[in-house]
């Protein structure tokens, strides 16, 4: 079982913790991390791309010339899609991205995100994280205290409100809830700040 050194706010040692080793012992599934976040990423495109075919462009409702005997191809609207100005054939519509990967896939990405983090020892386990009110002093003062100086994800049980607003405006810093995790920002970002009661829901979830 891994086992990472379990600090306080103030970034001092008061003692070990043991992760388990289903969630955060496991060795990384590259393959199904790479399919977890290209499905994640297609999920969050808008899809709200859009065209005009022929029928929707403004105009074209009379034929332009008579069909014989003008010498010229005939020819039945102005807006065909061979025309400048006319409409598009088989163009982009309106359309969702998303598709679900299967649960166990899911799942397995996670424990292989979490895991990777542990591996390359940019897994911090607090002993818990809180504030009197939202002050983004504060924060920056536990990140300082933690030397954290990249990008980082603090997770904590529940949404607290004053550590989500102290963080807010802090650049590369996000907050989220131990069941609001996934794949795309635990990559994304350098540094996991978990809390301790966080690390038990997670077990608790994907263990």
């Amino acid at each position: 079982m891994p086992k990472v050194s379990l600090l306080n706010q103030t970034g001092s040692s008061v003692g070990e913790i043991e992760l388990n080793d289903a969630v955060f012992g496991i060795a990384p599934n590259n393959n199904v991390l790479f399919d977890a976040v290209i499905a994640q990423r297609a999920s969050l495109r808008q899809g709200n791309h859009k065209v005009k075919n022929r029928s929707e462009v403004a105009g074209g409702g009379r034929k332009p010339w008579k069909q014989k005997g003008t010498g010229r191809a005939r020819q039945g609207s102005i807006r065909s899609p061979q025309w400048r100005g006319g409409g598009v054939v088989f163009g982009p519509v309106p359309r969702s991205y998303s598709y679900k990967l299967p649960k166990k896939v899911r799942r397995l990405a996670l424990r292989s995100a979490l895991s990777a983090k542990v591996l390359e020892q940019n897994f911090i386990v607090l002993e818990s994280l809180m504030f009197d009110a939202p002050k983004t002093k504060d924060f920056l003062k536990v990140l300082k205290d933690l030397s954290i100086e990249k990008k980082a994800l603090f997770v904590t049980a529940e949404l607290d409100e004053n550590v989500a607003k102290s963080a807010r405006n802090i650049p590369g810093v996000s907050v989220v809830s131990a069941t609001g995790i996934n794949v795309l920002d635990l990559l994304g970002h350098d540094k996991i700040v978990v809390t301790k009661a966080a690390v038990e829901k997670i077990e608790e979830v994907l263990g």
